[in-house]
């Protein structure tokens, strides 16, 4: 962890925390997330904007990468920072009450949407070593190919998109 070397950390019941993640558990759950709130490569997935959904975002874009799309594990783990990323910032800084996901895959890219209805813009900062927040959009500048913002006349949609090789 950042910040953090050097300083011991609670260990807790490694046993415990084995048996309540497992990539069985977050299959069930991913799965789950698609049958309660929708597929969001069918359709925007409205998501109320609240910090848990970010856990639910994160599930339904896992889901999509792995079994949908059938892609590899590491991209699905960028995948699922950076929506844990777009949907942190649609929360924390728009005010909104429901933010969309928004999932496409064409030949070489897949490109992830967050739609919110606010219209301020998100705005990359610099980064230092020792910051504990404000890395979201660094993020996704470092791991994305591309990134952007599409205004809309009520709203905007922030948006990533990673080259994929395609089988």
């Amino acid at each position: 962890m950042a910040g953090l070397e050097g300083i011991e950390q609670p260990r807790g019941d490694s046993r415990a925390a084995a048996a309540r993640w497992s990539p069985a558990v977050e299959d069930e759950q991913g799965l789950k997330a698609l049958e309660l709130f929708g597929n969001p490569t069918e359709a925007e997935v409205p998501l109320p904007s609240r910090p848990e959904s970010a856990a639910t975002a994160r599930r339904l874009a896992q889901v999509v990468v792995l079994r949908t799309w059938r892609l590899t594990p590491k991209l699905a783990e960028d995948t699922v920072l950076l929506v844990s990323e777009l949907v942190g910032n649609a929360v924390r800084h728009t005010g909104a009450r429901v933010f969309c996901l928004r999932m496409r895959r064409r030949t070489g890219w897949i490109r992830v949407e967050v739609r919110d209805p606010s219209r301020g813009l998100p705005c990359l900062m610099p980064v230092q070593e020792m910051d504990i927040s404000g890395r979201g959009l660094f993020l996704v500048d470092k791991l994305a190919d591309r990134w952007g913002v599409d205004l809309l006349p009520r709203g905007k949609t922030t948006w990533f998109e990673m080259r994929v090789a395609d089988r």
